[in-house]
């Protein structure tokens, strides 16, 4: 295999990605509100929130939300502006509540974002619907 060197603008890519990840969220969570809203739960509607704009990026979910019942809702959101089949990243934290949460958590998955926004939802076990690839490394001392 062939190692290519070339300039790649990292801060870059992930500055458009944070702006493409929040303006993911802030769908989301106007379509939680407006389902449960036309569902006549305006009592939860309004205590949909918006956990990493408001509490930060490591409780493993972005959203809590609710369905029609009752029952708490907590989404990742994963957004791109690729095809429904792009690969997105999903950090070790997610998976964790993922697999802890599971009747709770969800994963949505938004793409072709900047033309046409699609969506999906996946539910745990993920790897039952994607493959899980290592992409990162961390390294300690010993």
């Amino acid at each position: 295999m062939q190692h290519i060197a070339r300039k790649f603008d990292v801060a870059g890519r992930d500055e458009r990605n944070r702006i493409l990840g929040r303006a993911g969220e802030e769908l989301v969570l106007a379509h939680e509100r407006a389902t449960l809203k036309a569902a006549g739960r305006m009592d939860l509607a309004k205590n949909v929130r918006w956990v990493s704009e408001d509490e930060g990026d490591g409780a493993g979910y972005d959203i809590a939300s609710f369905d029609r019942t009752g029952e708490e809702r907590l989404i990742e959101v994963k957004t791109t502006n690729g095809w429904e089949r792009t690969p997105f990243h999903i950090s070790r934290n997610e998976l964790a509540v993922a697999e802890e949460r599971r009747s709770q958590w969800r994963l949505l998955r938004l793409w072709n974002f900047s033309r046409s926004p699609r969506a999906f939802e996946l539910a745990p076990p993920l790897e039952a619907h994607v493959t899980l690839t290592a992409t990162a490394f961390q390294a300690t001392f010993s």
